[in-house]
């Protein structure tokens, strides 16, 4: 069995005098994928911002490599090697393709991820490095925020909605790629709203309905049915 990284315990969150989780748990092991799904509105994104330190928690709630992280703040998280891919992408716009991908190297954390390795995984970036990240289109930027990710040398990835308002064919080529990144020696944690590429991704997965955890279990072992029944709260 491989070594725990992350440990999620019983983490509430809030939004002022609403509150968006309610005890969740959940851990991801050493190289492992896991996926979290749900509707809109379920806590998804509030999770991974709470495991990236981008949101107040409990400093026992979140425990990365057996130590309390909870609370953050973001950059201490990066740190210690957790990276997020936001929702949205959200590149600066007024920068290269290049020089977004190297802001995402700042901290110097020694491992495999430089430019030249983002460039082999994906391409396309190479031959467009100089040009502005709005001129690319919105799966080239989803590469580029992936990438931008990698360049923090993270251990564990954080990738919120990767696939929102892509064409199948871009979520297919960019999910053709996740294999190379964890065979790097990285955990995944992937949210996404698409049940089926969830199972196909995922060793395990957690389903979230209204800030709980609804279902949760090995990928192989999930049914369609379970998860969509869980998914929608019927």
């Amino acid at each position: 069995m491989p070594d725990r990284l992350l440990d999620v315990r019983d983490l509430d969150a809030h939004y002022g005098d609403f509150q968006a989780l309610f005890g969740v748990s959940m851990g991801v092991s050493e190289g492992e994928i896991v996926a979290v799904i749900g509707a809109n509105g379920a806590g998804k994104s509030t999770l991974l911002k709470c495991i990236a330190g981008a949101m107040a928690s409990r400093r026992d709630a979140v425990l990365f490599g057996g130590e309390p992280v909870g609370g953050g703040p973001a950059h201490a998280m990066v740190a210690r090697g957790v990276a997020l891919v936001p929702e949205g992408r959200r590149l600066f716009p007024s920068l290269s393709v290049e020089e977004n991908l190297l802001i995402g190297g700042q901290l110097g954390r020694s491992g495999p991820w430089n430019l030249q390795r983002i460039y082999r995984l994906f391409p396309i970036l190479e031959a467009r490095r100089h040009q502005p990240s709005p001129a690319l289109s919105g799966g080239q930027q989803q590469m580029v925020a992936i990438g931008r990710a990698l360049m923090a040398n993270p251990r564990l990835l954080l990738c919120d909605e990767i696939s929102l308002g892509l064409a199948p064919i871009v979520v297919r080529e960019i999910y053709s790629q996740i294999p190379a990144i964890v065979a790097e020696g990285l955990s995944l944690i992937v949210v996404e709203q698409d049940i089926v590429q969830a199972l196909k991704t995922a060793r395990h997965v957690y389903c979230l309905q209204e800030g709980r955890v609804a279902v949760q279990g090995e990928a192989k072992a999930l049914t369609r049915e379970k998860i969509s029944a869980a998914y929608f709260g019927v």
